[in-house]
């Protein structure tokens, strides 16, 4: 079942296609079309980290941007979209 596997930050993740997001002054709003979920993307830097998952083949990768002292909490971020079915591995 999607969202019940362990995050697994060495894959390749990307935004569920049954996913759309609302830009937001603080970010956005992620709506699952599928299983009705809501989440807040309360910075736009996760905003835009999460639209370029699918361009990396890794995570990891997708990481390389962000700066080293706030990877820990994007990981986190990333693992709770993850649960929840909003990111998905490729």
């Amino acid at each position: 079942m999607a969202g019940t596997a362990e995050f697994d930050s060495s894959l390749g993740y990307q935004l569920n296609p049954q996913v759309a997001l609302r830009p937001e002054p603080f970010g956005a709003l992620a709506y699952h079309f599928g299983n009705r979920k809501l989440s807040f993307l309360k910075v736009p830097e996760l905003v835009d980290l999460v639209r370029g998952l699918g361009e990396h083949t890794s995570v990891e990768e997708a990481l390389l941007d962000v700066p080293e002292d706030r990877r820990a909490q994007f990981r986190r971020a990333l693992a709770s979209l993850a649960a929840t079915d909003m990111i998905r591995p490729r």
